[in-house]
């Protein structure tokens, strides 16, 4: 278990149902979207909105990407450490870990 009761194949499965729902969103907006814009000043305002949206939910799914290849990162230097393997993570790749852990929450 990684916190609670979410295993690492909980998160994989809530990052890809999270990409799918996003996608119909995004799809959805457009398409709500769409007939509302009848010129090219309705254009120049719509379209920086959808590409905000589109930024914001590739830099979520981006992060969500990269806390899952820590996890997962972790997990394996779990199982290698506890079978008495000495390729356990050092001192300076778990530090390395750690930061990447805290940037991702920083920038979150």
């Amino acid at each position: 278990m990684l916190f609670d009761d979410k295993s690492f194949s909980d998160l994989l499965r809530d990052i890809y149902n999270n990409t799918k729902k996003k996608e119909v969103q995004i799809v959805g907006l457009i398409d709500q979207l769409k007939p509302m814009i009848k010129n090219m000043t309705d254009a120049s305002l719509m379209v920086p909105l959808i590409k905000e949206y589109l930024e914001v939910s590739v830099k979520n799914d981006d992060n969500l990407v990269k806390l899952t290849a820590i996890v997962q990162r972790l997990l394996v230097a779990s199982n290698k450490g506890s079978s008495g393997d000495e390729m356990a993570l050092s001192e300076s790749e778990r530090a390395q870990l750690l930061e990447a852990a805290q940037d991702l929450m920083d920038k979150s």
